[in-house]
């Protein structure tokens, strides 16, 4: 069997990321559409006979003109803007507060020589005010990236736990999964934010004119944009996510333990952080759980109907794998 080497996980995880920021766009204007084909099937059912013989599609072309190249064009110019601010909307939805020499030296300086000892450029620190024993990395290359942890983790993990914690993460920075992680969060979010106001404007539309015959049209073809990106968070996301491989956090926990040359400073912080992962300013946040070191949600969302159909598509494996993978490396025996 031929060694997967880090080298291989950064080329497939540039490769993944080009094929997201392809078919996002790609995938949400045919979502779109079928939307657009659903209206004027409606539409067709009460047109006149005399223009009833124009087809369905005819009628469903006529409108994607218009709607189609807005909304892909939106979608790309969200790419990039995500691309190259999407780390700070991702540390502004989970409430992340930067660390420094002057506020946090223990962490930061343990940070320092990880990234050293790793070979990878300093990142920036961040923290989130919860008893939580989480911790995630962000950015789009290593050169802009940062290592965000609880202050749960912080305070409750001993120093040979921590290190384990933060080799975890830069691994993550190293192989590149923070790139892909940074464009499956912002193109998962997208779809939820617009959805959101389109619904709102169609509300609007609706409250300031439910008699017009335009503003009526115009508010059920918002409504149907708002199902149609509602639809593609619920079909489309899981499919994204089972473009990042399980395989990431194995690799990710292995060269935390090469890094630091202490497998049980990690197999110690994962059995801490097993059952004690919840994050409440993230609990509404379920696409960015990908990204975190274990499940961030809370135990009534991770029994939701939502979450076990999500299971399917986890992007973690199960902790008490992980452990048995650092205790095979660690020369562990029962």
């Amino acid at each position: 069997m031929t060694k997967i080497t880090t080298y291989d996980f950064i080329a497939s995880n540039t490769r993944k990321t080009v094929w997201l920021m392809i078919l996002f766009p790609i995938s949400l204007a045919a979502i779109v559409y079928l939307g657009i084909l659903f209206v004027s099937l409606a539409q067709a059912a009460d047109i006149s006979n005399s223009v009833s013989k124009l087809s369905i599609l005819t009628i469903a072309n006529q409108t994607a003109i218009y709607v189609l190249p807005i909304v892909s064009a939106i979608a790309i110019l969200w790419i990039l803007i995500s691309y190259y601010a999407g780390q700070n909307f991702i540390l502004s939805i989970a409430g992340a507060v930067e660390l420094t020499k002057q506020n946090a030296p223990k962490v930061v300086n343990i940070v320092e020589n990880i990234a050293i000892t790793a070979g990878l450029p300093m990142p920036k620190v961040y923290s989130i005010n919860d008893e939580g024993l989480n911790a995630f990395a962000t950015g789009r290359d290593p050169e802009h990236s940062c290592v965000v942890l609880t202050k749960g983790i912080i305070n409750k993990l001993e120093i040979p736990e921590l290190e384990g914690v933060i080799a975890h993460e830069m691994a993550h920075i190293g192989n590149r999964d923070i790139r892909l992680m940074l464009i499956m969060v912002v193109c998962i979010s997208f779809a939820t934010v617009a959805a959101e106001i389109l619904l709102r404007f169609a509300l609007t539309t609706r409250t300031n004119s439910s008699k017009n015959n335009k503003a009526v049209g115009i508010q059920t073809l918002l409504f149907v944009l708002a199902v149609s990106l509602y639809m593609y968070g619920c079909l489309v996301a899981p499919l994204i996510k089972l473009a990042v491989s399980r395989t990431r956090e194995f690799q990710a926990d292995a060269t935390a333990a090469l890094i630091t040359r202490n497998p049980q400073g990690l197999i110690s912080a994962l059995e801490k952080i097993s059952g004690n992962s919840m994050v409440k300013k993230l609990n509404d946040k379920q696409t960015m759980s990908p990204m975190c070191i274990a499940n961030p949600l809370t135990a009534k969302k991770q029994k939701s109907l939502f979450a076990k159909v999500s299971g399917l598509f986890a992007t973690h494996p199960p902790i008490e794998d992980r452990i048995k993978a650092l205790q095979a490396m660690d020369g562990y025996r029962k």
